[in-house]
């Protein structure tokens, strides 16, 4: 009995081994049969208790001075070769050469590739997978790094707690155009179909990040595809990027995630995941809260002409106040300046009195002075 259920147990798992599918092959999606609840099923790590996204609620953040603003390496140094860009499915992909890297961080990180993630119906309906404050953007932007300090590849660094780090940039839209997003847009109708693959010219990645890379949120958390590890230091940046809306029509419909052989063919939209629940961990935010709030151009410009309207406007006010108390003040100070009438009218009179005492009396005016007075019968 003993061998007859050991070889019975034996066909048992060589028969569940057969036939389910290996967590590799099973092809997943963003909705359906394998969509996102059930991944887990599938892929254990994705109902771990460190997922991505999440919703950075900026209250509940905690500030950390350590955190440093991040320096791209070689970012800007792309070379003559060209970049490789395919459509895997589920998103597009732009292979980053292995000299871009990531500084600003405890270890060494290597660049690998970067995927954008989007939804559908236009601006304003979601896209991005994290979301701040409950409010999501139209897209996100992933630029992703292995740890090549400790780690010999993307592959092995990827099962490691402390094996990659993702850039996450918010996109959203406006009336401006943005000619660094048209390094990839404009090459998207080359792999419209899951798995074509074409050469791009290399360009600028620097371009496409914000121009303040300090201000950012740091948590640990996962990749948020499948296989889901939980092996990422994520870094989202606090500024967002602007792409046109023609621009975001673009990538929400030219893109297929069925194959160019494939009778019914799928748009590739809403490939974000949901944001998850951020259980135990901490955000934290490379910027205090004083300092949290942005201001736009517009606020900058309308702050800068109020404030040299209130100067122009005391300045005035100050000459005017100052006019009316120098006027007041000339008008009372001129009249004790004049004489009185009656002195001027009494002068003339005192004048002649004093002309008559002289007459009368030249002997006394000539003693009252010291001087002796001549005799009228001497002789020279």
């Amino acid at each position: 009995m003993d061998c007859l259920g050991l070889f019975i147990l034996l066909m048992l798992q060589c028969f569940q081994w057969t036939t389910a599918p290996a967590a590799e092959e099973v092809s997943w999606t963003y909705t359906g049969l394998v969509g996102q609840s059930e991944w887990s099923q599938y892929f254990p790590d994705c109902g771990g208790t460190s997922q991505s996204p999440v919703d950075v609620v900026t209250t509940q953040t905690k500030y950390d001075p350590s955190l440093i603003p991040l320096t791209p390496l070689g970012y800007s140094q792309h070379g003559n070769k060209p970049f490789t860009m395919y459509n895997n499915g589920h998103t597009a992909v732009i292979e980053l050469p292995d000299w871009m890297g990531l500084g600003g961080l405890p270890w060494l990180f290597t660049a690998v590739q970067m995927h954008l993630h989007w939804g559908s119906g236009g601006p304003s309906h979601g896209g991005s997978e994290h979301t701040i404050n409950g409010l999501s953007a139209d897209a996100e932007l992933h630029v992703v790094h292995y740890n090549s300090e400790l780690y010999p590849n993307m592959s092995t660094a990827m099962t490691q707690s402390d094996g990659l780090a993702v850039l996450g940039v918010l996109i959203v839209t406006g009336e401006e155009t943005n000619p660094a997003f048209n390094n990839i847009l404009n090459y998207l109708s080359r792999i419209r179909h899951a798995d074509q693959k074409v050469s791009i010219p290399a360009f600028d990645i620097q371009s496409l990040l914000p121009k303040d890379l300090g201000r950012y949120y740091r948590y640990n958390g996962s990749l948020t595809t499948p296989p889901c590890y939980q092996s990422v230091m994520w870094t989202l940046f606090n500024e967002r990027i602007q792409i046109s809306k023609a621009q975001l029509l673009k990538m929400e419909t030219i893109l297929y995630s069925s194959k160019a052989n494939d009778l019914d063919r799928m748009l590739l939209q809403d490939n974000y995941r949901a944001t998850q629940p951020i259980n135990h961990r901490v955000a934290f935010a490379s910027f205090s809260a004083e300092s949290g709030k942005e201001l736009s151009s517009g606020e900058v410009t309308a702050i800068v002409i109020g404030v040299m309207c209130g100067c122009v406007g005391l300045a005035v006010i100050i000459r005017f106040i100052v006019k009316t108390i120098r006027s007041t003040s000339s008008w009372d100070v001129l009249p004790s300046n004049r004489p009185a009438p009656m002195s001027r009218m009494k002068e003339p009179e005192k004048e002649k009195e004093k002309k008559q005492d002289m007459a009368l009396n030249p002997t006394s005016e000539a003693e009252k002075k010291g001087e002796p007075s001549p005799s009228p019968h001497t002789e020279p």
